[in-house]
């Protein structure tokens, strides 16, 4: 402790230890020490060194270092000191205190002890696990250093330490959780770590997206106050870009988790727009590019529409449309706005057609466009502001034929306004300024207005241009080839060559695949002899791209060119050039363009970035059109007219052949929609069959119901009858009558008398109805063989004959009953004789009574067995004709079902002729290519221009990474 004491204290008694041996004593105390406090201070001591002796503490302590982070997890104290001590000799921070004498070598020397250490310290994968598990501790002490560590050696060894963390079971996570953290100064430097572990790491990306980082990263933009916000903010953004920044499943992440639409309120700029400070400028600039990022054009096609339309959908493209109209803005803010706004157009037409409405806060109020285009081709604007403008015009039109159409429009006679400015105006006035730069963004714009659209550039060509007073006026296209042909005459502000780069350029734009414009073009007498002049002419460096550009000029004229003037056909210009040109040295003018450095750096990307306004000569869509037409002008050039003619034949005659096979294609295409009709036809007569087999269940199942109820009916009548025929009638026995019962006894004679003649009438009507019934039976039984229904119609027959059989019985009991009654009628009139009635009288007026009892009985029972068997006869009825319609169905089903599969077999035979024709088509062809090709001629076969295609689409790839 007294050495600890006297280093620390710097006691002067006797001669000083050097640092190094200092050093090595402490090492050794921590290293031989048992006591945990001695062991602290020596490794305090340490920490205090560590900056002055960074190369003697790393290279002596820093295993004595590691060993304590892994024996003396207990303390706190000693793990900070340790963490702390290793992140002095590891960090290679600008503030590390260095004389100022100190040469360039011995700071570079310096610089790398940090890469050095880090090697040593990750030379084994433990080490990093272990600090990784170091960062599960809460205490401040512990946590804080462990985080600073981590990222120094991210910012030293990148990618040793993300493989290490990579592999690390739940090393994200666990560095995840420090934005979690409620002590601010662990949250933000945690952000500053994810943001070196994140780099240039696309599975850690996805790892860290996938952690719910940008809902923690936005919740904490939000509540730092968005662009109002400090250097949180501004560490979530750059985090945030290095999440999504070429990472397409984080991008699609971000879309489909609705983080889009909480970046519309980061833009809310309020009226006052006069304090801008620099940290809510770099705020609102980085939160530009992650706009830019969702919806830039390196991505593929359909993320990128799928972004602009969810930025439409929540109000974010108005939002930023307000920014480009505000006043008071930045300037780097309104640039970076404006490539923002561009991007979120590009190639949207809900989008494009939002834009073309947004109106400028102007008294009267103008188009966003037209405003945007005075900035354009007004020289005192800054040049990355005009570039800005220029792009957004760009995508503005870029896949927009409407747009295009309103743009020529407004250069037409007929809609000009004169009490207002248009685009068309401010393009034509930017295209003849004395500025050299005008000329060239107005040329280029005018030249996207034209891009891949035919009608537009018929349609420019009725444009008129007044140049003075009493002179006529003069078309469009001639304006421009009188400004190329004067060439230096006119004094301009800028690059020499950038306003002829310029008008060539949209000269060929123009003419490229328009005949008619090709002929307007040649109609003028003094072009083609200026185009010869110029590419013939041995001219210095700066001309040798107007010399190739012109030379690609003369091509389209050839390539393109209908023969409609004499003096200027294909032949009479590939012959003149050939006299005053000479071919190889035409191709070898053609070929200035692709080898100039400027012209692969525009290929790279659609937006204008220059360093500065001379280097501005390529357009990004204008090297599309070079790389499509530079091959094919080549050819033409070195074509004879015989070959022409017989390539023409061949063209010709491929042509007949691919009409005809055309015709057989769209045959086959009729027929198979056809067969896909008959199919559909077969389907539905399918489900209709199905509907009415199911209809048909139905019935059997309610007749099956029915047939219950009729048996169960059938077993209640049963036992109805066999009761009154086990009673038997005891009477007592009665003395006497007297004779006022007699007389009462004939009067019920006289009413059973009128029941019977009721119960025979209603019995004669019940046997018709039955004798009815087994006639429409009998009828029925007949129709019905062979159909689906009749074994259930013969079970129905035998149920109907059931049920006479019981109204027989029924009538038999009814005569039974009338036979005892009369019976009984005719003792009553001869008892009435007798002075002295009988004791059998009694027992006679019983069974009287009971017989009308029964007879009461009979009558309602056979009311109602009358009853249902009208029923069931309705009900058999309706049965029969459903049956009879759904047996009518299924023949008619099973005759078109016959007719579709002829119909289907025919289609096949026919389609067998057409593949056969087909093959002979093929045949021909290909006997044609090899007469070609014993004729000497080029003909290049499918699998030749597939390999090319796929050559053109590499080269394009690796211009691009490039």
């Amino acid at each position: 402790m007294n050495f600890l004491r006297g280093v620390i204290a710097g006691q002067a008694a006797g001669p000083q230890p050097s640092g190094a041996e200092t050093i090595q004593k402490l090492c050794d105390r921590v290293a031989s020490s048992t006591l945990l406090e001695d062991r602290r201070d020596a490794v305090r001591a340490l920490k205090s060194l560590s900056k002055k002796y960074r190369m003697e503490v790393g290279t002596q302590a820093m295993d004595h270092l590691i060993n304590i982070l892994q024996t003396d997890r207990s303390d706190s104290e000693i793990l900070g000191y340790a963490l702390d001590t290793l992140y002095n000799i590891i960090c290679n921070d600008e503030e590390e205190e260095q004389d100022e004498s100190e040469d360039e070598n011995a700071q570079k020397q310096a610089d790398d002890l940090g890469a050095q250490f880090t090697d040593t310290f990750i030379q084994e994968p433990e080490h990093v696990t272990l600090l990784l598990s170091l960062l599960e501790e809460f205490d401040f002490h512990v946590r804080w250093p462990g985080v600073k560590l981590l990222t120094a050696l991210l910012k030293n060894q990148c990618t040793q330490v993300q493989g290490v963390i990579l592999v690390s079971p739940m090393g994200v996570s666990r560095l995840m959780d420090l934005l979690a953290d409620s002590r601010e100064v662990i949250r933000n430097d945690g952000l500053l770590l994810l943001q070196q572990l994140t780099k240039s790491n696309a599975a850690i990306q996805k790892i860290v997206a996938f952690e719910s980082a940008f809902e923690r990263l936005l919740d904490i933009i939000t509540e730092e106050g968005s662009s109002d916000g400090g250097i949180v903010v501004e560490d979530c953004l750059l985090l945030l870009l290095n999440l999504l920044k070429n990472n397409s499943s984080n991008q699609n992440f971000f879309k489909e988790g609705s983080y889009i639409q909480r970046m519309k309120p980061w833009f809310e700029v309020g009226d006052d727009n006069s304090g801008w400070s620099a940290q809510k400028v770099t705020n609102l600039h980085l939160m530009l590019q992650l706009v830019r990022v969702m919806v830039s054009p390196v991505n593929s096609p359909g993320a990128t529409a799928s972004c602009q339309k969810s930025m439409y959908q929540c109000g974010l493209l108005q939002q930023l449309c307000t920014i480009l109209m505000a006043t008071g803005v930045p300037a780097d803010i309104l640039t970076e706005t404006i490539n923002t706004v561009s991007e979120v157009i590009r190639g949207s037409q809900v989008n494009q057609d939002y834009f073309a409405s947004v109106n400028a806060p102007s008294n009267p109020p103008r188009p966003a466009i037209v405003v945007l285009l005075m900035s354009m081709v007004n020289e005192r604007q800054p040049f990355v502001l005009r570039c800005a403008v220029l792009y957004c015009f760009q995508c503005f039109l870029y896949k927009n034929q409407k747009g295009q159409g309103e743009i020529v429009a407004t250069l037409l006679p007929s809609t000009i306004d004169a009490n207002s400015i248009s685009a068309g105006q401010l393009l034509c006035g930017g295209l003849f300024s004395a500025d050299s730069l005008s000329n060239w963004c107005a040329a280029v714009a005018l030249a996207h207005a034209l891009q891949d659209n035919l009608t537009q550039k018929e349609q420019l060509l009725r444009v008129q241009l007044a140049t003075s007073l009493g002179k006529p006026p003069v078309s469009l296209l001639q304006q421009c080839t009188n400004i190329l042909s004067q060439g230096d005459k006119i004094v301009r502000r800028g690059s020499k060559v950038q306003t002829r780069v310029g008008l060539l350029m949209l000269l060929c734009t123009w003419i490229s695949n328009c005949p008619i414009a090709v002929t307007h073009f040649l109609h003028n007498q003094e072009n083609v002899p200026f185009l010869t002049a110029q590419i013939s002419e041995n001219l210095g460096e700066d001309e040798r791209l107007v010399q190739g550009l012109c030379a690609l000029l003369l091509g389209i004229c050839i390539y393109y060119n209908d023969n409609s003037l004499e003096n200027y056909t294909k032949d009479k210009l590939k012959q003149l050039i050939e006299k005053r040109i000479g071919k190889e040295n035409f191709v070898e003018k053609l070929c200035f363009i692709t080898k100039h450095e400027l012209y692969s750096r525009a290929a790279q990307k659609p937006q204008p970035v220059f360093p500065s306004p001379e280097q501005m000569l390529f357009d990004h869509e204008f090297t599309k059109l070079v790389k499509e037409l530079e091959g094919v002008i080549t050819k033409a050039v070195h074509k004879s007219s015989e070959e022409e003619k017989k390539e023409e034949e061949v063209k010709k005659t491929i042509e007949q052949h691919d009409n005809i096979v055309t015709q057989y294609k769209e045959l086959i295409r009729e027929q198979d929609a056809q067969i896909k009709e008959l199919k559909e036809q077969v389907d539905s007569m399918s489900s209709q069959n199905e509907q009415m087999q199911s209809t048909v269940t139905q019935q059997l199942s309610t007749i099956q119901q029915h047939k219950d109820q009729y048996n169960i009916l059938k077993l209640k009548l049963g036992k109805e009858n066999q009761s009154p025929s086990n009673g038997q009638g005891d009477g007592s026995q009665v003395n006497g009558l007297q004779t006022e019962e007699l007389t009462q006894l004939r009067e019920e004679v006289e009413e059973l008398r009128k029941q019977q003649t009721l119960l025979q009438t209603q019995l004669g009507d019940k046997d018709a109805l039955i004798n009815s019934l087994k006639s429409e039976a009998a009828q029925a039984a007949q129709t019905a063989e062979g159909s689906a229904g009749g074994s259930e119609n013969t079970e129905l027959l035998k149920e109907l004959e059931a049920l006479r059989s019981q109204v027989q019985s029924k009538s038999s009991e009814i005569n039974q009953l009338k036979t005892e009654r009369q019976e009984l009628v005719r003792r009553a009139e001869a008892g009435s004789s007798d002075t002295v009635p009988s004791s059998d009288s009694s027992i006679d007026t019983a069974k009287m009574a009971e017989l009308e009892s029964r007879l009461a009985a009979q009558t309602t029972e056979t009311e109602r067995l009358k009853g249902e068997t009208k029923g069931l006869s309705e009900s058999r009825a309706d049965l029969e004709q459903q049956l009879a319609s759904a047996t009518s169905t299924v023949a008619i089903l099973q005759t078109e079902k016959a007719k579709l599969q002829t119909d289907v077999q025919e289609s096949k035979k026919e389609q067998d002729d057409l593949l056969m024709l087909l093959a002979d088509q093929d045949q021909k062809i290909h006997s044609l290519k090899q007469r070609l090709k014993g004729l000497g001629e080029t003909v290049e076969d499918e699998d030749d221009l597939d390999a090319r295609d796929q050559t053109d689409e590499e080269e394009e790839e690796d211009e691009e990474e490039d």
